[in-house]
């Protein structure tokens, strides 16, 4: 299986390309953006030599999914999706902030506790409790957008107090975080999961906020599973669960935290199969739909031309 790892296009009116850790991002004349989810897998911000055949097709898929299903609480981006790996929406200026909610002490939010510290992003986060444990509401702890490098945990004091953020503009996009994350956990909850954290993006144009980007998938989402989540906890068990996170504790396991003299450990086709099934194995499980693999012969050329395609009707 081929994966998509990178592309380089010329679109007509294009201003500019942005070449993010999984995404590519073409600016068609500051009207357009045209997102390609390629099958790059990045983890502790550094994009793995691998791609993960099929993965940039279930996150596009799964966003297009959840922008649609959450358009009546903020309005988002998104004008289409003309192939399995892009979607085309309007162009917006983005808040330099990532607007990440957590129900649950999971990943960072755990290992930040487990290091000794009550304090994530201003949250000041109780005693006594345990791994994937539920907080009694979700706490919003934002980190800096990095245009290179690592995002960094930052307070809404200080997003605030920094002009990152105007007060108005972030209570609003805490109330849309909200209100958003409640809207997955109640799909999540139908397909017999639990939304533990995620992340939101946002931008603005003519003083209206924009939701952005993608939204609960495995890369910017974690999942469990609600049957034996109760049980589990009781008896030390670590959670099944559907997200990156595994890829994570892989690299854990082997040496790799993104960190400075650290290699990344081999990735053998055994292992690039074994992410690329956990990828479907979310998709089927979260949108309830059975995953059509698009055809991985020529993708670039089928990719360019459902975008000129796409453009010159839009012309």
């Amino acid at each position: 299986m081929k994966a998509i790892t990178k592309t380089n296009f010329n679109f007509p009116n294009q201003k500019s390309l942005y070449t993010g850790k999984v995404r590519d991002v073409y600016n068609i004349d500051d009207e357009y953006l045209i997102m390609i989810a390629t099958d790059r897998i990045s983890a502790f911000d550094v994009v793995l030599p691998k791609g993960i055949p099929f993965k940039g097709q279930v996150l596009n898929q799964l966003a297009c999914k959840f922008l649609k299903a959450t358009e009546d609480i903020v309005p988002n981006w998104m004008i289409a999706s003309p192939d399995p790996n892009v979607t085309i929406g309007h162009f917006f200026k983005p808040f330099k902030v990532e607007m990440v909610i957590r129900g649950y002490l999971t990943g960072h939010a755990w290992r930040t506790y487990q290091s000794g510290k009550r304090n994530l992003c201003g949250v000041t986060l109780p005693e006594g409790m345990i791994e994937h444990q539920k907080f009694p509401n979700p706490i919003i702890t934002p980190s800096t957008k990095a245009d290179i490098g690592h995002d960094e945990d930052i307070s809404k004091e200080d997003i605030i107090k920094k002009g990152i953020v105007s007060q108005s503009d972030y209570l609003q996009l805490e109330k849309y975080t909200r209100a958003i994350f409640k809207r997955g956990t109640e799909m999540a909850a139908e397909r017999g999961l639990i939304l533990v954290d995620t992340k939101y993006e946002f931008g603005k144009k003519n003083d209206q906020i924009y939701l952005i980007d993608e939204i609960h998938t495995p890369d910017s989402s974690r999942y469990f599973y609600k049957e034996g989540y109760e049980d589990r906890q009781l008896n030390g068990e670590p959670q099944k669960q559907l997200s990156k996170e595994f890829v994570r504790e892989w690299l854990m396991e082997n040496g790799f935290q993104g960190k400075h003299n650290q290699n990344v450990p081999f990735m053998n086709d055994d292992f690039v199969d074994l992410v690329t099934n956990r990828y479907i194995e979310l998709y089927e499980k979260v949108s309830g739909l059975l995953f059509k693999r698009a055809d991985l012969e020529n993708t670039n050329e089928r990719i360019e031309m459902n975008i000129l395609d796409f453009l010159s009707k839009k012309d």
